[in-house]
């Protein structure tokens, strides 16, 4: 149940980051409107103030990583039942045994006539 909540949890984390990355503005987006007075300063310089999406963005990703780690610790502690017998290990009775190859001495069983052995044509000599 823990395991399930937390996944979904994760998922809708995973959905918002990417909602929000493509909503923000890149560094780079002013550039393409001439390489004069400020543009090349906002390309290469330092940003300003961080805005509402890049803290969100930063939310969002720790969450994630929290959501990770928890999935990878419910994965390890996750017990389940064997599912079929072969991840169980053990062997089952059978309800019925498996019937016998009927055994039948060597001189009662059909004799097949021999092979037969191709002709040579001479072309090799």
């Amino acid at each position: 149940m823990l395991h399930t909540i937390v996944l979904i949890t994760h998922v809708l984390i995973a959905a918002l980051i990417v909602a929000l990355v493509l909503l923000q503005r890149g560094k780079g987006a002013d550039a393409g409107t001439g390489f004069g007075a400020g543009a090349s300063g906002t390309v290469f310089g330092a940003r300003g103030s961080a805005t509402f999406f890049s803290r969100a963005t930063a939310v969002l990703a720790t969450l994630f990583f929290v959501t990770s780690l928890t999935l990878a610790y419910l994965a390890t502690q996750r017990t389940t039942a064997p599912t079929s017998l072969l991840q169980s290990g053990s062997t089952a009775p059978t309800s019925q045994p498996a019937p016998a190859a009927p055994s039948q001495p060597a001189s009662e069983l059909p004799q097949l006539p021999p092979a037969p052995v191709p002709e040579s044509t001479g072309e090799n000599k």
